[in-house]
């Protein structure tokens, strides 16, 4: 028995939708018209692929197997594009890249429209999450990350070095005074990352333990599940927070305090599948990026020295 792929990869496309309105949508097609193949489908195969339900549609059990195969076809016609668009001598294309929601709101957000300018033919879709998004199901084409990935098969270039400092609005200092040491911190209303915290950046609340007794263990005023969310809070005057100094750049509503306390830092990295090593897109958004970073200053291009391709 041949399979359609136009029908698998309609079924696909329900799948991950939950409901043949939504993929529909994502497909340019009518719902009646999804419907149809979804039918033609379950009638070539005689089986059942889907139960309705309140929330829309769940996959029977053949379902499930069947979304299995249609998910490593669709990846495999996805990295055959990838690679037939390799050897283009002007970069084109569509890019997905992921990055965490502070990262990218900020300092990338900043810098994509000059890179559009360099490259008009490529469109960048970002993917804002501070989970992971798993690049070798290609879920994202590349990402920057603040650690070196492990998973095998994929390709870690360093960019730069993110270094978190100390930083409360002058609004709460007139009113509660600037700590001079960590030890002060005690008296202050601190905060802090929420729950949830990336295992990456697990000495993130490092306020939380700067300096302290063990015994009498310091509560944070505010827990924010989102560093940007974090700056907000500081900025309007709720209290002390540990930033990445990325995100204070420019800004002269923030004072940068307790200065000769230690703070910790994170490496990032532009991350990458092997299969799409030497793809145009890739490359100049990596070359990109790592003359962006060179220009944030002397640091940032010592430490990419260090880096490897």
């Amino acid at each position: 028995m041949e399979l359609d792929w136009d029908k698998l990869r309609i079924f696909h496309a329900v799948a991950e939708a939950g409901s043949f309105t939504r993929a529909a949508e994502g497909l340019g097609l009518s719902q009646s018209a999804v419907s149809r193949q979804i039918g033609a489908l379950e009638a070539t195969l005689g089986i059942v692929l889907f139960r309705r339900h309140a929330r829309g549609l769940m996959l029977t059990e053949q379902g499930e197997r069947l979304f299995v195969t249609a998910r490593e076809v669709a990846t495999k016609i996805a990295q055959a594009e990838s690679l037939a668009s390799i050897d283009k001598d002007t970069p084109s294309g569509d890019l997905r890249v992921t990055t965490t929601v502070a990262f990218g709101s900020t300092w990338l957000t900043q810098r994509i429209r000059d890179f559009l300018e360099l490259y008009p033919e490529i469109s960048i879709e970002l993917l804002l999450d501070d989970g992971e998004i798993d690049l070798s199901m290609r879920e994202a084409d590349c990402a920057i990350r603040l650690y070196r990935p492990h998973q095998p098969g994929l390709i870690a270039r360093k960019l730069t070095r993110v270094q978190y400092s100390v930083y409360a609005a002058p609004a709460y200092l007139d009113r509660k005074g600037e700590p001079k040491t960590a030890e002060d911190l005690d008296m202050h209303d601190l905060v802090i990352y929420g729950a949830n915290t990336p295992t990456m950046l697990a000495d993130v609340n490092w306020l939380m333990t700067a300096g302290a007794n063990p015994a009498h263990p310091r509560k944070a005023r505010a827990k924010i599940n989102n560093i940007y969310g974090v700056l907000q809070a500081v900025e309007s005057g709720l209290g002390i927070g540990s930033l990445p100094d990325y995100m204070v750049d420019g800004k002269a509503n923030l004072v940068r305090i307790l200065q000769n306390v230690p703070s910790p830092n994170f490496e990032a990295y532009f991350t990458y599948p092997e299969e799409l090593r030497g793809a145009r897109r890739i490359d100049v958004f990596r070359d990109f990026l790592i003359a962006e970073v060179a220009r944030d200053g002397p640091k940032a291009t010592a430490i990419l020295a260090n880096g490897a391709n």
